[in-house]
């Protein structure tokens, strides 16, 4: 055997696709249409309708636009659900680009003080490049978000609208990791030069006011307080002023952030059921919650998602979304492309060899509104919200099959109050540290 690509090895490449009446079909379907339209299966559209058996009523979709803040609409859309409910409202929706401003500056000084904690690790070494990959990017995970609103609250959107860089954050961010990588630099170049601890510390303050700055001219700057004004469905007027954006979420939306905590299904082997993790270098809030999961059984994820929706409560989740799944008419479901029936070849990894392969993590953040059980109460679809706007899915609207969620589902954020005290105390126990390149590291940070 050649170790090379030989010519008699073409010419037999060649005479097999030529005699291949499938193949040559293929090719002519692929080359005018594309690979998926040639692949989409009508059948699985026709399966997964929109009709549920557990359907909870949301406000209008809403729409992140040009950047990775599903993580941050997901939640959003959470705790505007609670406003809607509280105060009989048609629509209603909170601000992102409030908590985005705070999660950019809080990620800019993680990141520096992560640099400062890593001044004596080699430049070349694979933590360093990690953290220099990517120092400013959208994308997030349930426990940052908490850390921001504990520390920061919320506002509605009128307080803080969206802008060009909110809603297209590319340059922003581009702007952020060039002036970033350069801080590290400096302050890497100084520690080597002989700059003690307390010099170094002042000097990542200096740094700090220059991404505040940067931010305030592409995001505006956050308002510390607001007149908070609605009408609801009855035509009654609600007005309360100088509100702050804490005391409105702990006025307005109520939920204790401390009883929602994350349970993943990761079925590597280096990650055991039953055995919590965290993610080194992981975060956003440096003084905030700690990321933390849950590791179960994916029945363990539908049990306790259904029960949350069954007492009237979205579900934040987090998935792989770009697998399997349609844009035009918002189907997510294993069997939606016959790729294999067109290109003639198997595609045969399960979740965890995907998971140790580089094939598939977690990549986008949406909440669950509904769910279609059978007559024996199992789940065969779940209703999705998605942050894309009307145009994506139905009105914004996906529908994942039961299936999908076993094979790209990943996270979940649930009331700890669905969980037994067993899995509680597990949860609770001292976390296993995972590497910070380890896929369940990853951040949902998908663009609309």
């Amino acid at each position: 055997m050649s170790e090379s690509i030989t010519k008699e090895l073409l010419e037999q490449f060649e005479k097999k696709c030529s005699a291949d009446a499938a193949c040559q079909v293929a090719k002519n379907a692929v080359t005018e249409n594309g690979l998926k339209a040639s692949a989409k299966n009508g059948e699985a559209q026709r399966t997964t309708r929109q009709s549920f058996s557990v359907k909870l009523k949301q406000g209008a979709v809403t729409n992140q636009k040009s950047s990775g803040r599903c993580w941050m609409f997901a939640a959003l859309n959470t705790f505007r659900f609670e406003i809607i409910k509280k105060l009989n409202l048609e629509n209603f929706e909170l601000s992102q680009s409030y908590l985005f401003f705070y999660d950019k500056l809080e990620k800019a000084n993680f990141f520096l003080e992560s640099i400062l904690e890593t001044l004596d690790e080699p430049t070349g070494g694979r933590l360093i490049a990690w953290l220099l990959s990517s120092p400013m990017n959208d994308g997030g995970q349930w426990d940052m978000l908490c850390g921001l609103v504990d520390k920061y609250g919320v506002v509605p959107k009128y307080a803080m609208p969206e802008s060009k860089s909110s809603s297209a954050s590319g340059e922003m961010d581009s702007v952020l990791t060039v002036k970033l990588r350069e801080d590290a630099c400096r302050l890497r170049s100084a520690y080597a030069a002989g700059a003690k601890r307390e010099e170094l510390a002042a000097r990542k303050e200096e740094m700090l006011g220059e991404i505040y700055r940067i931010l305030c001219i592409c995001l505006g700057e956050p308002p510390k307080a607001f007149d908070f004004e609605v009408e609801d469905k009855d035509g009654k007027f609600i007005r309360e002023c100088g509100l702050t954006p804490k005391a409105f979420y702990e006025k307005y939306v109520g939920l204790n952030l401390n009883d929602y905590i994350s349970i993943i299904n990761a079925p590597t082997a280096d990650k055991p059921y039953h055995r919590s993790y965290s993610v080194k270098f992981l975060g956003s809030v440096k003084e905030g919650r700690p990321v933390r999961y849950l590791n179960l059984e994916i029945e363990e994820l539908k049990k306790a998602a259904i029960a949350q929706m069954k007492d009237g409560v979205p579900v934040w989740f987090g998935c792989d979304v770009g697998k399997c799944s349609t844009r035009e008419g918002g189907v997510m479901d294993p069997k939606v492309f016959k790729l294999e029936e067109l290109l003639g070849v198997k595609f045969g990894m399960d979740k965890a060899e995907r998971l140790d392969y580089g094939e598939s993590l977690m990549t986008h953040a949406m909440v669950f509104q509904g769910v279609n059980l059978d007559d024996e109460g199992r789940p065969n679809r779940w209703r999705v919200e998605n942050s894309w706007g009307e145009e994506a899915g139905e009105k914004g609207y996906y529908v994942m099959s039961d299936d999908w969620f076993d094979e790209y589902m990943y996270q979940i954020v649930v009331d700890k109050k669905y969980l037994s005290e067993e899995l509680l105390a597990e949860y609770e126990a001292e976390p296993i540290m995972l590497e910070p390149w380890d896929p369940m590291g990853s951040l949902a940070v998908v663009r609309g």
